[in-house]
């Protein structure tokens, strides 16, 4: 059976990884049965690769309002402080705030990571591809990604991780280390931008999931590897 044998192969790189599906029930249930959230009125924002895969990998966006999207390439919240200060100015009355963020991967039932069959194609192809192709350029070690209108989000992207292209190039598997190099600055965006406009939220606490989305074939459920879950007081940043 296809999806037990990409349990296999995504537990091999991911071995805490969930079906996605079966993540967003999991969690879904912690907030509203151990942190007395009321999932009905919760508005849901994403930092979540702008890639259309990403879409139906999980059941959050069918249960919660939303999803206001944060994300562009990789996963960087590109709206800033002003995106963050409209999402919280969007929270329904007397409801509640989710951020559901990080990169994602794909992988083939031959357990390459980085790339993966879409709905409708017949060949494989890279998986996030901003990611791949940034991977592809860190190669050159005279390349320097330069800033302009015309690429900006990929750009950025590759600026942020560039500091950090020799331990990605040089890792067992760059594929997977570039995607855990995009989950720490996705999250460490996300934490920065809601203490610097927690006053700005008409709510006491908001929940954070946050980990990296693995995509599979068309058919077989997704996959997404938790790396933090919490629930913040905004009364205490």
């Amino acid at each position: 059976m296809l999806q037990k044998k990409f349990d296999e192969i995504v537990k091999t790189h991911f071995p805490n990884a969930m079906d996605a599906k079966d993540t967003s029930i999991h969690y879904l249930g912690k907030m509203q049965l151990e942190h007395g959230i009321d999932v009905s009125k919760a508005l849901m924002a994403t930092s979540v690769c702008s890639d259309d895969i990403n879409v139906p990998s999980t059941t959050f966006f069918n249960v919660l309002f939303g999803p206001f999207v944060m994300g562009g390439l990789g996963g960087i919240p590109f709206v800033g402080q002003t995106g963050m200060t409209a999402f919280a100015h969007h929270i329904p009355d007397d409801g509640s705030a989710f951020f559901f963020y990080g990169p994602h991967i794909g992988v083939t039932s031959d357990g390459e990571l980085g790339k993966m069959y879409r709905p409708g194609q017949e060949n494989k192809g890279n998986s996030c591809g901003a990611l791949m192709l940034a991977l592809s350029r860190f190669q050159d070690g005279s390349y320097k990604p330069v800033l302009h209108d015309d690429d900006y989000q990929q750009m950025k992207l590759e600026q942020s991780l560039i500091s950090q292209r020799e331990d990605i190039i040089n890792s067992e598997n760059p594929q997977k280390a570039i995607t855990e190099a995009t989950y720490e600055i996705i999250d460490k965006k996300i934490h920065e931008y809601i203490k610097t406009c927690k006053s700005e939220f008409p709510v006491d606490k908001v929940a954070l999931l946050g980990g990296i989305i693995i995509n599979t074939d068309p058919g077989t459920d997704d996959y997404f590897d938790a790396r933090n879950f919490e629930i913040i007081d905004i009364n205490t940043l």
